[in-house]
């Protein structure tokens, strides 16, 4: 499995109490090749300090094994804020290797284990889930948040976005004024690409 954690350049000053987690789905994990996903986290790193780790994941026991490890193995699990999930699939479903989990199977799979999570998903795949669906989600697993986006990629990736969203939660880890200031900092693309927030 590949695990990569973003080295921060000596002279700046590191936020140590903020991560990123992130997970890639990919084909076949023992490819190793750079994604935008990987560029967009180092140049976190690079311009704002913001330390990550990055995996990818090509089976749901894969992520599985990946998130169990952070919540299990990892002693900064309680700095990550964010996990931010770079996978494919529809409006409440992720696709790994062809097969789809719902977001109900994947809460299931994490009950109790996200509690003050955000989930942050890039627009690979649209989040549009009903107030139900959004509610099972976050009561099961304990995440404060679930946030990605309502439009497709349509040859706009996220990854944009994701960093300034990011970037806010560093300054700020009020959720919702960080969402209104990213609404009012970035509003054409926020509506372009319909960010969402359910909590």
């Amino acid at each position: 499995m590949l695990e990569k954690r973003q080295q921060l350049p000596q002279e700046q000053s590191i936020d140590t109490d903020y991560f990123i987690y992130c997970l890639e789905g990919v084909h076949d994990i023992e490819t190793d090749k750079v994604t935008e996903a990987q560029e967009n986290l180092e140049q976190l790193a690079m311009k704002y300090g913001i330390a990550s780790i990055y995996k990818t994941c090509d089976t749901i026991e894969g992520l599985e094994d990946s998130l169990n490890a952070l919540v299990l193995d990892d002693h900064n699990f309680k700095d990550y804020e964010i996990i931010y999930l770079v996978m494919a699939g529809e409006a409440n479903s992720i696709c790994l290797n062809d097969y789809y989990y719902s977001l109900q199977e994947i809460a299931e799979l994490f009950e109790g284990k996200l509690k003050g999570k955000i989930l942050h998903f890039s627009n690979a795949k649209v989040l549009d889930l009903d107030e139900e669906e959004a509610q099972y989600f976050l009561d099961i697993t304990g995440a404060k948040a679930v946030s990605g986006y309502g439009n497709e990629y349509n040859g706009i990736s996220s990854s944009n976005l994701d960093k300034a969203f990011f970037n806010l939660f560093k300054e700020d880890d009020n959720m919702l004024e960080v969402v209104e200031e990213l609404h009012q900092r970035h509003y054409n693309v926020c509506k372009l690409l319909d960010f969402r927030l359910y909590y």
